[in-house]
């Protein structure tokens, strides 16, 4: 298993603690209100909306939050307006590659936190295009093992347009092109299985391993970049021994 999936399992399982904290429903509801402005407020007619509003409602997130995120970013309700996506690439210890998707509305604040985070961290930020060539965009279903038959969910989503489907510890993960993810999932959830996340996201080509020190201050930058309120998403192309990331989940 890849690093850089087994640190996304990990987080995946921190998210309750994370949504106490409120750091999770906030990623969440801007998620949705730049989803709603950009593609209206419509679920059916507006996928990323949509995905947003599924991965809301499995982290136990009130309906009442969600509709007022969609009318943020309709206009219905002011504060939708003044939020912006940007990017950033750096690299970690070791040469790590890193790619971060926030959501700000202040641009020159997040950039200076980001900043801030690499350097303190034995990071650094780089220029546009200096590591996004390592990944590639995929659509990824992550469905629940518990009473999942592997094979009829092979033949579901392979029928359905998946490139390949990951046996990974409590989870199955089916990937897919962009513009298969929706048909897939459809066909993944009309089958009921229980999808525990599906989204878009990024995935290495080529991946860097990083053991002892380095690792362990990498984890450390991961987990920094990951509980800025402003950092949606963090897609790095690491490998590591599997007994520093169980060391970094029981932390």
């Amino acid at each position: 298993m890849a690093g850089h999936s087994k640190w996304a399992q990990i987080k995946h399982k921190k998210a309750a603690m994370d949504a106490k904290r409120g750091k999770l429903f906030t990623k969440l509801i801007r998620e949705i209100t730049v989803a709603a402005r950009q593609g209206g407020g419509d679920p059916e007619a507006n996928p990323r909306l949509r995905t947003a509003i599924a991965n809301a409602r499995a982290n136990n997130m009130p309906w009442d939050n969600i509709e007022r995120a969609i009318k943020r970013g309709t206009g219905e309700l002011e504060g939708g307006a003044s939020l912006e996506e940007v990017s950033y690439e750096g690299y970690g210890p070791g040469g790590v590659a890193l790619l971060i998707e926030a959501v700000t509305d202040n641009r020159n604040r997040t950039t200076a936190d980001i900043r801030h985070i690499l350097s303190r961290n034995g990071g650094s930020l780089g220029e546009k295009g200096c590591v996004s060539w390592i990944f590639d965009r995929k659509g990824l279903i992550v469905v629940d093992k518990e009473g999942t038959d592997e094979e009829e969910l092979f033949m579901i989503a392979v029928d359905a347009g998946a490139e390949d489907v990951l046996d990974e510890d409590t989870t199955f993960e089916v990937y897919t092109n962009p513009e298969d993810f929706e048909q897939v999932r459809k066909a993944i959830e009309e089958a009921e299985f229980k999808i525990s996340r599906a989204e878009l996201t990024m995935v290495p080509k080529t991946t860097v391993q990083v053991q002892g020190k380095e690792a362990e201050r990498l984890i450390r930058l991961l987990d920094a970049l990951e509980d800025n309120d402003d950092v949606q998403k963090v897609y790095s192309n690491f490998e590591m021994p599997d007994e520093l990331l169980e060391a970094a989940e029981a932390a």
